[in-house]
């Protein structure tokens, strides 16, 4: 690891100490997944204690060098101790629940402390006074004037509230990061390792890269797929677009609108299904439905908001006449793919696993088990030439494999055990055991920022949950949307925008979903649909200025402010400001009621009304557009969106005669040009 914040560099460069804390680390979140060997609130509090230890290791208390080490250690082992109070007194906690000893109140303080520092050594300080806030408030809000005020609490009750029992800092985010989204990271962890990320840049290249405005709708299908296996949009700018960014700078695209496009495809990497971000494992256990319902009502708006940046590139590129590659300078899409093709093996099990009702939690074991046997697999056997060998070890290590159903999850632990051990003895096979070892503590620094957030929003959880704060929150979200749901909605959407303002996507999900969901609920808006809508501003938050992190992430790639990157960003992303209203006015666009036709319906009208925006913020379709055009198709695409009685008929009229006339122009003057 070198002098700057956090893990940065290859594990291989990283202190030896922290290394096998990492390591350690991903281990007893893979054991605690196969084997259960801890109760659920064990298995938090071991998770936190790692997180907390790796933080204090890692992030210094100010600048970018490594931290003092004796007061790391200090402070980590410290965080680890909590873990262990939990363990070891998990019975006589139980029995006194609410009758704190000293020594309770003593370690319930030590943890709000750690917690709060390490996540300001993350995140910033955004989060911690957010969060400080609601602590205050716990403590101090019965002074407050009128119906904000509660009827107080102790200090004891805060501290038996946030630190102890699951719902406070153990609270659901926690089990959920300790659970399904360390298990996804590390999943994603491997498959990067062992160049997934290659396989859909060289895919998207030979599909995309010699059309036009190849680079950038690279960029859009490339972040699009990584998102299927990544879920985070931050990191889906840094690894992708290292490399579409330039190329993108490189074809005549401006700085800003190619660190623009990278940022909203990335961003969208947090809806897209099936593996989505870890939000959306949050909010099926928050809303207590299976994962597939998510991915269902996420779907089709997905769709909608790759379709719309794709549809932007598009028409930028027509606007500046921007080719792409020289197709022999493309790799091949299919080769690519015949390549790399084991790769996806894991990822269709996945997928099959998730979409066929099982847990997260199992689909996510037996993914990451498969990545592990593909990628050791792969290292013995693709050194064979006879096609007929592959196959016979291929099927051999499937029937071993099949062995699980009938003898449990021991039997895949074999097998990779004993692949390991074949892989120390061939040549080369160290190599990829090398590639293993890494994508495991890549795994655990991955999953610092998520988790350390999750367990901080327990503060909000907790506090929401002891006072009740949320329902006096709804009922001035009601008195004000009782006549006027789309006021509520434009309220919803600028809290999750603003509190979106240095915070990630996950923490912004859990504040409004606890505060501003349940108002949206009692307005009859449909459950899954309302947490969506401000999953989908969480998401957005990132993208709008004046803290944009994808922006703020793209610049230093784009070499250009994040700002003006920013502003691009907003126009390119038109689909994700207007979908999650439209799916309100009618879930049918979420799959939610409704039939088959109605949502084939609500799919058509909504990219009809996109592709018009996209036309209104570019300026240009066959032409450039006049400021009459401009203003016809603007009008159209908010006549659909809107849900009164003939709109849509409207809508669908002033764009039928703006397409019509901007063609007939565009005909006329073809002739004049040439």
């Amino acid at each position: 690891m070198s002098e700057s914040q956090g893990l940065h560099d290859s594990p291989s460069q990283w202190p030896k100490a922290i290394f096998y804390v990492a390591l350690l680390f991903s281990a007893y979140q893979i054991i605690t997944a196969a084997f259960h060997p801890f109760s659920s609130q064990i298995l938090r509090a071991g998770h936190v204690g790692f997180l907390l230890l790796l933080v204090y290791l890692c992030y210094p208390a100010a600048g970018q060098g490594r931290p003092w080490q004796p007061l790391a250690w200090l402070l980590g082992l410290a965080g680890m101790a909590t873990a262990f109070y939990q363990w070891w007194f998990e019975a006589d906690l139980i029995q006194r629940s609410g009758s704190l000893t000293t020594a309770d109140m003593i370690i319930g303080i030590m943890l709000i402390v750690l917690v709060f520092e390490a996540a300001r050594r993350v995140m910033g300080l955004a989060l911690p006074i957010i969060c400080g806030l609601f602590l205050a408030y716990g403590l101090f809000g019965e002074y407050l004037p009128g119906d904000l005020a509660h009827r107080g609490y102790g200090l004891d009750q805060i501290v038996n509230q946030l630190s102890f029992g699951t719902e406070g800092l153990y609270g659901t985010p926690t089990y959920v990061s300790a659970t399904y989204i360390f298990l996804f990271i590390l999943f994603g962890s491997f498959l990067e390792q062992a160049g997934m990320i290659k396989l859909f840049t060289d895919f998207a290249m030979g599909l995309f890269g010699h059309k036009l405005g190849g680079p950038a709708k690279v960029s859009v299908v490339s972040s699009a797929l990584m998102g299927t296996i990544t879920g985070s949009g931050v990191a889906n700018v840094v690894t992708t677009g290292q490399f579409t960014i330039p190329l993108m700078k490189r074809f005549g695209y401006r700085a800003a609108f190619a660190g623009g496009v990278e940022a909203t495809s990335s961003m969208g990497s947090q809806i897209m299904p099936p593996v989505m971000g870890a939000v959306a494992f949050i909010m099926a256990e928050t809303i207590n439905v299976p994962f597939v319902e998510v991915a269902k009502a996420a779907l089709i708006p997905a769709l909608l908001y790759f379709g719309s940046t794709f549809w932007m590139v598009h028409l930028e590129a027509k606007r500046a006449n921007l080719r792409g590659l020289p197709k022999e300078e493309c790799p091949s899409a299919w080769g690519a793919v015949k390549e790399r093709w084991y790769l996806l093996i894991p990822l269709g099990v996945l997928i099959f696993l998730l979409f066929s009702g099982r847990t997260p939690m199992f689909s996510g074991t037996i993914g990451l088990a498969l990545t592990a046997i593909v990628i050791l697999g792969s290292a013995i056997i693709l050194k064979v030439s006879s096609t007929a060998l592959r196959i016979a070890f291929w099927v051999a290590l499937g029937v071993l494999c099949a062995g699980f159903f009938q003898l449990g999850i021991g039997v895949v632990f074999a097998v990779i055990g004993l692949l390991v051990a074949v892989c120390w003895f061939i040549k080369g096979g160290r190599d990829t055991l090398t590639i293993c070892l890494h994508a495991l503590v890549e795994g655990a620094r991955h999953a610092i920022p998520v988790g350390i957030a999750c367990v901080l929003v327990g503060v909000i959880i907790g506090i929401v949950t002891l006072t009740g704060v949320a329902s006096t929150f709804a009922g001035y979200v009601l008195a004000i949307g009782k006549d006027n749901l789309f006021l509520s909605l434009v309220l919803t959407m600028l809290t999750c925008l603003v509190l979106g303002m240095g915070i990630p996507t996950i923490p912004n999900y859990i504040i409004t979903s606890s505060i501003a969901a349940p108002a949206l609920l009692d307005l009859g808006v449909p459950l899954i649909v309302s947490h969506m809508f401000v999953f989908y501003f969480g998401i957005m938050a990132d993208l709008t200025p004046p803290v944009a992190l994808a922006c703020f992430a793209a610049a230093p790639i784009a070499k250009e402010r994040p700002l003006k990157i920013s502003l691009w960003a907003v126009r390119i992303a038109v689909a994700g400001f207007v979908v999650p209203f439209m799916s309100v006015y009618d879930p049918a666009l979420m799959m939610q009621g409704g039939d088959w036709g109605a949502t084939i319906y609500m799919l058509l009208k909504a990219a009809f009304a996109i592709g018009l925006w996209g036309a209104v913020f570019t300026g240009y379709l066959q032409q450039p557009m006049t400021w009459w055009e401009r203003i016809l198709a603007f009008a159209a695409g908010v006549a659909m969106i809107l849900a009164m009685p003939m709109t849509d008929e409207i809508g669908f009229a002033l764009g039928a005669i703006f397409v019509a006339q901007h063609y007939w122009r565009a005909r006329r003057a073809a002739p004049a040009i040439a």
